[in-house]
């Protein structure tokens, strides 16, 4: 099990903490403020109800969270040390100095800075990249790097196995690239408000009902190619490039910070969102965050397609007689009015309980792009007892017949106390995806399900099974 330790606990490194630490790493924290407990552990229990919900997989077993007073003890024996102290370079130096004299010489030493570059938080001997995250840095995947090109390729490697994604920046500059384009937007905001053409609400709305939507799945450039039609982007520049030369933007001019200025945004964003505490509020978008990205796996677009290839490695249990089909937690989208799992998403559950089983016995993705499959044609589901979010669910599968074109399945559903939530009984041809027609499976998927079905064959006809829908007793 690897070592992070987190320098700075605030709202960055807490999120840092929490992304390590789910991911199986244990934690050291090294923070002097006396509430930093108490904050990560805010930022965590946040973390423990979003991060696991945008997988389909559970994540690894949590590592071990401590807080040390003495950096060397921190840093001792770290893969990874992250420092998140306040942007003061005089003070980046000093605490540099510090986890340079303790640090393992193979670990990494990146820094959460969002505008100083490597040369400046080097210049007095230490050895850090940046790595500039995005807040919630449990659930957002961008880390951008910026160093030397071994250290960061180290980085990229050990931040994948975490869920992130890095995104290494090809030469320095100030503010790296994400806050180069937010500090734009930023500027043009300010300016927006200042002059009354719009409230903070109003600017809000303008990005999140329109291009913020665009931008989460296909970015700048993709959404402008589209905007060419089928003459792409070169039908773009020229019809809108000469746009750049009219007097639309104030980007290189600033509004004075005034205190009327700074009252003004913040009357107005108190009276935006003031009526939530801030951790209703960090909730509310951990919630959407969850819902969009899961959006965007089905896809595999943006941010989708990260979750994707970060759960692939995420470790599979093992099959045994009864193998455990799914292993994970209960979604915040999964569930409705009620407060619990909605119906809809058991069946879901045991389709992917199905899933996997198919993958145990061959019927993998290879052998479905070669052109065989198992279709469900019918589903029988018994509602037992109540899942909600957040909640760990897990799921085992029971062959009742496998032969010839059938897969007939059984799958229990148990919730966090290893209550039995549910039973779906689903039965299954195999199909000819060439010809869409029932067939026989290859003789390996066939021999796979046989000794499954062989092994189930001594144990009991589960409860439930072969019932019917309004069946007594």
């Amino acid at each position: 099990m690897k070592t992070a330790a987190i320098i700075g606990g605030g709202v960055i490194g807490g999120g840092w903490a929490a992304r390590f630490l789910l991911n199986g790493w244990n934690v050291r924290v090294f923070d002097p403020d006396p509430d930093a407990e108490r904050k990560i552990s805010e930022v965590l229990a946040n973390a423990r109800r979003s991060l696991p919900s945008l997988y389909d997989k559970a994540l690894p077993p949590e590592g071990a969270l401590t807080f040390h007073a003495d950096m060397a003890e921190a840093v001792a024996d770290a893969a990874w040390i992250q420092e998140s102290v306040p942007e003061r370079l005089e003070l980046k130096h000093k605490i540099h100095a510090q986890i340079q004299a303790h640090a393992p010489a193979d670990a990494v030493i990146g820094s959460s800075t969002s505008g100083f570059k490597p040369s400046e938080l080097n210049a007095e001997g230490a050895r850090a990249v940046v790595a500039h995250p995005f807040n919630p840095v449990y659930l957002l995947p961008l880390v951008e790097l910026v160093g030397d090109a071994g250290t960061c390729a180290q980085a990229s490697d050990l931040l994948r196995d975490v869920g992130m994604y890095p995104l290494t920046v090809r030469k320095e500059i100030d503010a790296h690239i994400a806050d180069r384009l937010l500090e734009a937007v930023w500027r043009e905001g300010l300016w927006l408000i200042k002059d009354g053409i719009c409230t903070t609400e109003e600017l809000d709305e303008s990005i999140r009902m329109g291009f913020g939507l665009r931008w989460a799945q296909m970015g700048l450039f993709e959404t402008y190619r589209i905007a060419g039609g089928e003459a792409g982007m070169k039908h773009f520049m020229a019809q809108f490039g000469p746009a750049l030369e009219w007097p639309w933007t104030k980007l290189m001019d600033v509004p004075e910070f005034t205190d009327e200025l700074v009252d003004l945004i913040a009357g107005q964003s108190d009276a935006q969102s003031g009526h939530m505490p801030i951790r209703d509020l960090e909730r509310l978008r951990d919630d959407n965050l969850v819902g969009m990205m899961r959006a965007l796996k089905k896809s595999g677009s943006g941010a989708g397609g990260v979750i994707t290839a970060h759960e692939a490695i995420l470790p599979t249990p093992e099959a045994v007689d009864l193998p455990v089909t799914v292993s994970r937690p209960v979604p915040q989208s999964w569930t409705d009015y009620n407060g619990h799992m909605n119906e809809a998403h058991y069946t879901e559950a045991s389709a992917q309980a199905t899933d996997r089983f198919m993958e145990l016995i061959g019927c993998d993705a290879d052998y479905i792009a070669a052109g065989g499959s198992y279709f469900t044609v019918e589903n029988h589901v018994r509602f037992l007892d109540e899942l909600h979010a957040g909640d760990a669910l897990t799921i085992t599968t029971q062959v009742l017949t496998g032969e010839g074109k059938k897969m007939h399945l059984f799958h229990r559903l148990f919730g966090p106390e290893g209550q039995l939530a549910a039973t779906v009984e689903t039965l299954l041809l195999h199909m000819d995806l060439n010809a869409r027609g029932t067939s026989l499976p290859s003789d390996a998927v066939a021999d796979q399900l046989a000794s499954y079905a062989a092994a189930h064959a001594g144990l009991p006809l589960p409860e439930g099974a072969g019932r019917h829908v309004g069946q007594r007793g």
